[in-house]
């Protein structure tokens, strides 16, 4: 039995119930880049058929991507990230972000990102949405609703 980490009061368990295997994260940066089609994915992941399938569907089934047809003979669909899925890029940055500043040992990253209005290369940053403040870990209050602890 598969188990799951659905906790209904935890965002953090609820993200990783459809982003946590070691797959669906890679899928959504190769689709983030412009990848749509299936066999885009394969050759750039060299993930077997059933493993993709399945994790497309899921993604599709969870609303982050949808699918297009682009050919009618033979039917061929094509993957469309939606709103939802578009947002996921702030996750990827950020764990790119954590790689290079934790897990980098020298290796150049293959690919740098800049913003395309001033062409500058792109940080990843946390900040307050309603002042703008830079936040770090200290600068948070957790305030936890007394009914998620419920057992």
């Amino acid at each position: 039995m598969k188990s799951t980490f659905s906790d209904p009061a935890c965002s953090v368990a609820r993200t990783v119930e459809l982003f946590g295997d070691s797959w669906t994260p890679l899928i959504m940066r190769d689709a983030i880049m412009g990848a749509r089609r299936f066999d885009e994915f394969r050759k750039s992941l060299g993930i077997a058929r059933n493993v993709l399938s399945t994790r497309l569907t899921r993604l599709v089934e969870q609303g982050v991507m949808t699918k297009r047809l682009y050919q009618e003979n033979p039917p061929r669909r094509e993957y469309i990230l939606t709103d939802k899925g578009r947002d996921f890029f702030s996750v990827l940055i950020a764990m790119r972000e954590w790689e290079a500043r934790w897990l980098d040992e020298g290796s150049a990253d293959s690919v740098t990102l800049h913003h395309s209005s001033c062409r500058h290369e792109l940080t990843a940053r946390t900040i307050c949405g309603s002042c703008g403040a830079d936040i770090a870990l200290d600068d948070i209050e957790f305030h936890v609703d007394p009914a998620c602890c419920e057992g």
